[in-house]
């Protein structure tokens, strides 16, 4: 039996080390001031996870009573708050659990959180998602997927308002 030897590859780093040989970028790098780098955070201010949650509930609240408003039927309001609810519990559990202190110990504690508190936050809202006809007195699906629909879609307003100072 012949044995075939592949090389080892331990190039990985080759291109910035020659490029650092060449005095390519490590010319150009200079560290930030503490005044530039606080200027740099002022520019771009992380959005709180907290905010999110916060806007989503006030925005289930408010296709609740809208629903409750325009069909004068209670059921329905329910129903849409507990879609809105769907969206709002398991995304501040989320919060709670990324905002920790184990969270941010370090890069790796940090993503293992993250999969972590996503695979929490999807299992919450499947199985509030499965305990909604037993838990709302005549369910009304429509209004509940429209809140949850409409909860979901602050998370693209969150987008929009990253890297927007607050006045």
């Amino acid at each position: 039996m012949t044995v075939i030897e592949r090389p080892t590859r331990n190039d990985r780093w080759d291109d910035a080390e020659d490029e650092a040989a060449r005095g390519g970028w490590s010319k150009a790098f200079k560290p930030l001031t503490r005044e530039q780098a606080q200027a740099l955070r002022a520019a771009d201010p992380p959005l709180s996870p907290w905010r999110v949650v916060a806007v989503q509930g006030a925005v289930g609240v408010a296709v609740a009573l809208l629903a409750l408003l325009l069909t004068g039927r209670q059921e329905v309001g329910w129903s849409a708050l507990y879609g809105a609810a769907t969206v709002v519990v398991p995304g501040a559990l989320m919060a709670r659990g990324m905002t920790s202190r184990l969270s941010s110990m370090n890069a790796g504690a940090s993503a293992v959180s993250f999969m972590l508190w996503e695979a929490v936050k999807i299992a919450v809202s499947v199985a509030m998602l499965m305990l909604a006809p037993k838990l709302v007195q005549s369910l009304s699906w429509p209004a509940l997927l429209v809140a949850l629909v409409l909860c979901m879609k602050v998370y693209w307003l969150a987008l929009l308002w990253r890297g927007r100072s607050v006045k």
